[in-house]
């Protein structure tokens, strides 16, 4: 079996990479960037692939919309473009985004919910899904999209919420930093970790027929419970340490978002097996570990 994966140099991707390998596959990793049509379709024209995950999106939008509508929107377009007619048979799964649901007026979401994305990055992931969808049912494409909640791992970038406070956790702890500025401590999200959750993207494609999927662990956090597991695997207090800064506030929601997986438990057999504080717990251990060794410059 060969797979193809773009964006396999990411948390998720470098996460894939190794269950597939690990299952036997020959894997092979998007080289051109998503603007480049003709570097796409000539690499899935020669990898051949039984299967491709399509998981490269451009995540942080500041000043940069109409790049995140490229590469997430026509990016996709591309590949799916090229799949069918290079590769009209591999099987395709797109990393859609909780984002897509947005504006949500229940919890917890499933995939009957209406999508009303607030910002460009969810708008851009909705069209993704869209296009998706058409060339699943106009062109026979077995194409299916994991609706994937907030996931998490030694390996996510200090750029989310939770690697900044993890990292900040150790950071303190070592002595490098002295405080943590953040938004709005109530805020809820539904966090799994990221090798639970390339698993299901794994079962998806096992799948006869395709379909779209929320993959969630379908409880709420707080990012105050975040700071408590965080500092706590430090010996510290966040309160001595965190300053909320309005800079950092977004939106209110007016339900929280947090994720019904039912769906992918009764087909695809799937369940989260991580525990949100044991995959904290070893995030912050790394990062101070890593700090220790010198093998990570802080930020």
């Amino acid at each position: 079996m060969r797979a193809l994966i773009t964006g396999i140099k990411g948390q998720d991707g470098s996460y894939l990479a190794g269950l597939l390998l690990a299952k036997g596959y020959e894997v092979h990793g998007l080289k051109c960037g998503l603007d480049d049509y003709e570097g796409i379709s000539r690499e899935i024209r020669q990898a051949q692939p039984n299967e491709l995950y399509h998981l490269a999106a451009q995540t942080f939008v500041l000043g940069e919309e109409f790049e995140t509508m490229r590469t997430n929107s026509s990016g996709t377009h591309h590949v799916l473009a090229a799949v069918r007619e290079h590769a009209p048979s591999c099987r395709l799964f797109l990393a859609g985004s909780s984002e897509m649901f947005g504006d949500v007026d229940r919890s917890p979401q499933n995939e009957t919910n209406p999508m009303r994305p607030r910002g460009v990055y969810g708008i851009s992931k909705l069209t993704a899904f869209l296009l998706m969808r058409y060339y699943r049912e106009a062109h026979g494409l077995h194409a299916s999209c994991g609706i994937l909640y907030n996931h998490e791992s030694p390996r996510r970038s200090e750029q989310f919420v939770t690697g900044k406070i993890v990292a900040a956790a150790a950071k303190i702890k070592a002595g490098i930093d002295k405080e943590l500025r953040l938004g709005n401590l109530d805020s809820v999200r539904d966090w799994g970790d990221a090798r639970d959750y390339v698993e299901a993207m794994w079962l998806m494609l096992q799948q006869p027929t395709p379909d779209d999927y929320v993959i969630a662990t379908g409880q709420g956090r707080t990012i105050r419970e975040l700071l408590d597991v965080a500092f706590a695997t430090v010996g510290l207090d966040w309160r001595d340490y965190v300053v909320q800064d309005e800079r950092f506030y977004r939106p209110a929601e007016k339900c929280p978002m947090i994720g019904d997986a039912s769906k992918a438990r009764t087909r695809l057999g799937w369940a989260p097996k991580r525990e949100f504080g044991e995959m904290i717990r070893e995030m912050v251990t790394e990062k101070l570990n890593a700090y220790a060794l010198g093998t990570v410059r802080p930020s």
